[in-house]
């Protein structure tokens, strides 16, 4: 597949990432579309469930990242780390800052826009379709010490060595009008 985020990911066990919100491989609802980077959206993230993590997961980390995007190096829409293991969900709108639905301990980095939320899909006018990787992987660290800042490409690379698992859910966008 053309632009693959995960060609040059080591092997991993898999397990489920699923949403109540959109079907696997669907267009994200007009809701998950971004209103700060002007598509019409509230910037709102689905809500995710998982199931069959790997034994030995001590904590979790999510990303969700567009490798459609016209910039070289794709556009990180999210990056969430040090989710805890016993955490199996999150709710709907979790990616807002104000709306308290992180588990305790888990920490967000800066998007491509420096926010430290969710930033709903905004794919550029006659772009055509793009796809929003959501990437839960499991870890056998309890916590990752990253510095304030830091981007989701400093997330994964401190990944390496420790990933479990791997679960993933794509969706699609396309601009508003299309």
């Amino acid at each position: 597949m053309a632009n693959d985020p995960n060609w040059r990911l080591p092997e991993a066990a898999s397990f489920t990432l699923s949403s109540p919100d959109v079907d696997a491989g669907a267009a994200l609802p007009t809701w998950a579309r971004s209103g700060i980077a002007g598509a019409g959206g509230d910037d709102v993230s689905p809500a995710l469930h998982w199931e069959g993590a790997p034994e030995g997961t001590r904590s979790f980390a999510l990303t969700v990242y567009d490798p459609d995007a016209p910039t070289g190096s794709g556009f990180w829409h999210w990056a969430v780390y040090n989710i805890p293991a016993g955490t199996t969900s999150l709710p709907r709108d979790a990616g807002n800052p104000g709306s308290a639905g992180l588990p305790d301990g888990a920490s967000v980095l800066p998007n491509e826009l420096r926010l430290e939320r969710f930033l709903g899909a905004a794919p550029p006018a006659g772009h055509g379709e793009h796809r929003y990787f959501f990437t839960l992987t499991a870890l056998d660290v309890e916590t990752l010490e990253l510095e304030p800042g830091s981007t989701p490409a400093i997330l994964g690379f401190s990944m390496l060595g420790h990933v479990l698992g791997r679960a993933q859910f794509l969706a699609t966008s396309v601009t508003p009008g299309e």
